[in-house]
């Protein structure tokens, strides 16, 4: 092989599609638009909804109530499930519940509840907490660290935005 065959065949650009130019062209006469129809009619224009008279599936979609696009997103995390993952002592942060599977997913923010037994002294870092969580942190010897949300209402816009896409 030599170096000039390496491009051989390969055109940069693709060639453009000569429509209309007689018989031999194989896109002559009808010019690739077929025979009749509201296809084949110039100006003929097409909402990107419309499903060949069909009833379009954003009409067909039932839509009720409102959907708040900035609400904020929490992740509800029971007392209980703090008592079975982490050990005596151990710190309870974001980074730390996300390694054990506690809080998966995306959320804006944290919020401890308290359903289930702590036995264990645990420092719970968490953007919410529910009065019983909070009595049972404390009373397991635990301290409560509340943290401050840190996402925007913008931002959580964005955040959707992609999860959509």
């Amino acid at each position: 092989m030599n170096l000039n065959d390496v491009h051989r065949g390969i055109q940069k650009n693709r060639k453009r599609k000569r429509i209309g130019r007689g018989p031999g062209s194989g896109t002559g006469k009808t010019s690739g638009r077929g025979h009749k129809g509201q296809k084949s009619r110039s100006g003929f224009s097409r909402k990107p909804s419309f499903q060949g008279g069909a009833m379009p599936m954003f009409r067909r979609v039932p839509k009720r109530g409102f959907n708040n696009r900035w609400a904020v997103t929490v992740f509800a995390v029971n007392v209980g499930k703090l008592n079975e993952r982490f050990n005596d002592g151990d710190e309870v942060t974001l980074a730390a519940m996300a390694a054990k599977d506690v809080a998966k997913g995306t959320f804006d923010e944290v919020k401890i509840l308290g359903d289930g037994e702590l036995t264990k002294k645990l420092t719970v870092a968490a953007h919410r907490f529910s009065k019983s969580a909070e009595e049972k942190i404390t009373a397991a010897g635990g301290t409560v660290v509340k943290l401050v949300a840190k996402r925007t209402p913008a931002e959580r816009v964005a955040a959707l935005a992609s999860e959509k896409a």
